[in-house]
């Protein structure tokens, strides 16, 4: 009901939506273009299908995502990445990237992302399919989050942050936010203030990974233009004002208008942060009578000038390389401030205002450390760069001190990257999508992979089949090229409908679908280590309003389930304990086993066990089900297994006392499991 609500004043604010465009299209008329792509109209190209998208709302996030974005193309490259936002500025800088990575062969993509109505992301993300959605801070959208939950497209928000005034905002619309921050699949902050307050307001699934902009990826345009800006600044001194806002800019150009005059050598480098802005600003210099050049037509300081207005996009970085101190722009009004970490990384004193509050945590880190100056008013900030200027070894002192901080919060992306392999586990895994057919298949195990492997008659007809196992239903054992052997096996339904309905499901996406679903977590769990059979290959086929689907698995050779072992002998005391710890093993990566009973327990020649059958399994998180009585039920269901065997069998090597065994097992690995993280915490 509230997303429905949302839609509907979406929808009323369209007009509203379409005249900002267009006002904002008056100073940068790339507003007014590209409206196909945020209506959703112009899709984007087919080699984006399947990937990975990032979602980067402007130039700063995009910048503070660069990192990240050079690890993922390192750590996927089978895979398309797209990066979407919002502003053309953001837009301009992404194609740049685009254009440099694809020279270098990168499978690199970059479009609007559509605006946030429920058929547009429908459209959007169905066409996309992507395998997973990176949001970069607080870009949340709720029919954006709604729609990947329902298409089974995990969401992972990063670098995120949330200040008390923002969680009040959040707290007064929950209606709207609480079900859209529980539709997220994962959300990684800053800091752990940012994190307290997600999961006050309902989110689920918070973990705090630290802060992108501690990671600075500093462009060889940036460095090398800096270099050869350089010796035009011989014997000045540089005082950097970045991001600046309307309020500000006079009252720095007020603070020089006095400290020129005792120190003429000092060169104030202006930026604006909002490009609309440059040409007021370059007004306002020229009516104070300032020497000033524009960095826009090229113009390059000398000796006389006083002013340089760096009215250009995507050079800051490079300004503050040259800088020997640094003014943080909108902290001077009640903006919030903007990201201190730039000027940090380079090890530059840092100068603010008193509103930081966007950035609170690293202003906090840096007044502990007294590598900030605040200053408030005029006054303030000349007694201030006076005092740097006469005094350059404080500048540097305080500039060393806020780099030597900078390094010690770095670690972000790593962290980033751990949880992108969890939500991305089948990177490797390949799709075939013909007509109403979807596959996903194991391209090391079907290196040439045809549908038709999902057929028992093209099996029989090159009499590769080694044999069928006829329960419920047939499952066809297949001798592969490889000296292995497949399970071949077909969905039915069961119960009162399975005699009306033999095969056909209800339509859903086909991500959450039976083969697919199974054929994802077996993927999952093999990269944990845990012994389950290896999945080959899955098959959605839809059939008008319904879909019926088959896999492919990996036979375990030399096995035997423990219902048809416990007729021929009874297993150890150790076999018993070693079985309660392959269970604990799983529980303990939240694998629920919906059918745990002892036909789906092997045990091979070696005295390995090994768990199948996961047809209507799933991972249950923590925070979803908190109580866990889950995995106590996950046990008793076994042990109502092994009774209703030894009621129904003459010879059943089982007695209730030997469960004992089990459950000591499941106890100790459960205890080494704790044992080990209190260990790494240490």
């Amino acid at each position: 009901m509230s997303l429905l609500f949302y839609s509907v004043l979406l929808l009323l604010a369209t007009p509203l939506v379409l005249l900002y465009l267009l006002l904002r299209s008056r100073k940068d008329p790339a507003y007014r273009q590209r409206f196909a792509e945020r209506f959703a109209l112009t899709l984007p190209a087919a080699s984006a299908k399947d990937g990975i998208v990032l979602h980067t709302v402007s130039v700063g996030e995009f910048n503070a995502a660069k990192p990240l974005i050079k690890q993922l193309l390192v750590q996927y490259p089978q895979l398309p990445l797209t990066i979407t936002c919002t502003t053309p500025t953001a837009s301009a800088a992404i194609a740049k990237l685009v254009a440099e990575q694809r020279e270098l062969g990168r499978k690199l993509e970059h479009c609007y992302l559509p605006f946030d109505y429920p058929v547009l992301m429908r459209r959007w993300l169905s066409f996309m399919q992507p395998q997973l959605l990176l949001i970069l801070e607080t870009e949340l959208w709720p029919n954006l989050i709604a729609n990947c939950k329902a298409l089974s497209i995990p969401t992972l928000v990063v670098n995120a942050r949330l200040s008390a005034r923002s969680a009040k905002g959040y707290r007064r619309f929950s209606f709207f936010t609480r079900p859209m921050l529980q539709n997220i699949s994962q959300i990684l902050t800053q800091d752990k203030a940012s994190a307290r307050r997600f999961l006050a307001l309902g989110a689920k699934h918070v973990q705090v990974a630290g802060n992108l902009k501690f990671e600075l990826d500093v462009s060889k345009s940036s460095i090398q233009l800096a270099h050869s800006l350089k010796p035009l600044l011989q014997g000045r001194a540089v005082w950097v004002a970045g991001s600046t806002h309307v309020g500000e800019d006079e009252l720095l150009i007020q603070a020089y208008q006095q400290l020129k005059v005792v120190f003429p050598q000092l060169l104030l480098v202006l930026v604006p942060r909002h490009p609309e802005r440059f040409d007021a600003v370059a007004e306002l210099l020229q009516q104070q009578q300032l020497n000033f050049v524009r960095r826009s037509v090229n113009g390059l300081p000398d000796v006389s000038t006083q002013v340089w207005l760096g009215d250009s996009m995507g050079e800051l970085l490079s300004w503050y390389q040259l800088a020997d101190f640094v003014f943080i722009g909108g902290s001077l009004i009640e903006r919030g401030g903007h990201n201190p970490l730039e000027a940090m990384a380079f090890g530059k004193a840092v100068l603010s205002g008193p509103y930081v509050f966007n950035f609170q945590l690293v202003f906090q880190l840096l007044q502990q450390q007294q590598a900030y100056v605040q200053v408030s008013t005029v006054t303030d900030l000349v007694s201030t760069v006076a005092q740097l200027i006469q005094q350059p070894e404080l500048a540097i002192q305080t500039g060393a001190k806020g780099l030597q901080l900078y390094q010690q919060q770095q670690g972000a992306v790593a962290r980033i990257m751990a949880k992108v392999q969890e939500l991305v586990p089948m990177a490797e895994v390949e799709k075939l999508n013909q007509g109403n057919n979807l596959a996903w298949f194991d391209p090391h195990f079907y290196p040439n992979f045809e549908l038709a492997y999902f057929q028992s008659e093209f099996w029989l007809q090159q009499g590769l089949v080694a044999g069928q196992s006829k329960g419920r239903n047939t499952v066809w054992f297949i001798r592969q090229q490889n000296a292995k052997e497949a399970v071949l096996r077909h969905y039915y339904r069961g119960g009162l409908v399975g005699k009306l309905n033999k095969d056909k499901f209800w339509p859903e996406p086909a991500a959450q679908s039976r083969a697919m679903a199974e054929f994802s977590l077996l993927w999952q769990m093999r990269l944990w280590g845990l012994p389950v059979p290896r999945p080959c290959a899955a098959l959605y086929q839809k059939h008008g309003f319904s879909y019926s689907a088959d896999i492919l698995i990996e036979r375990i050779p030399g096995t035997i389930d423990l219902a048809h072992l416990l007729q021929q002998r009874a297993l150890t005391n150790l076999e018993w304990t070693e079985l309660g710890a392959l269970i604990a093993r799983f529980h303990q990566h939240q694998v629920y086993h919906s059918d745990l009973n002892c036909h789906n327990i092997l045990l091979d020649s070696q005295g390995q066990f090994w768990l199948i059958d996961f047809d209507k399994c799933a991972i249950r998180h923590v925070a979803d089900y908190p109580d866990q009585s889950w995995k106590a039920q996950n046990l008793q269901r076994l042990l109502r297994s092994l009774n209703k065997e030894k009621q129904q069998l003459p010879v059943f090597h089982w007695q209730s006392d030997q469960f004992a065994a089990l459950e000591l097992g499941y106890q100790q690995a459960g205890l080494n499991q704790t044992n080990q993280i209190i260990q790494s915490t240490n």
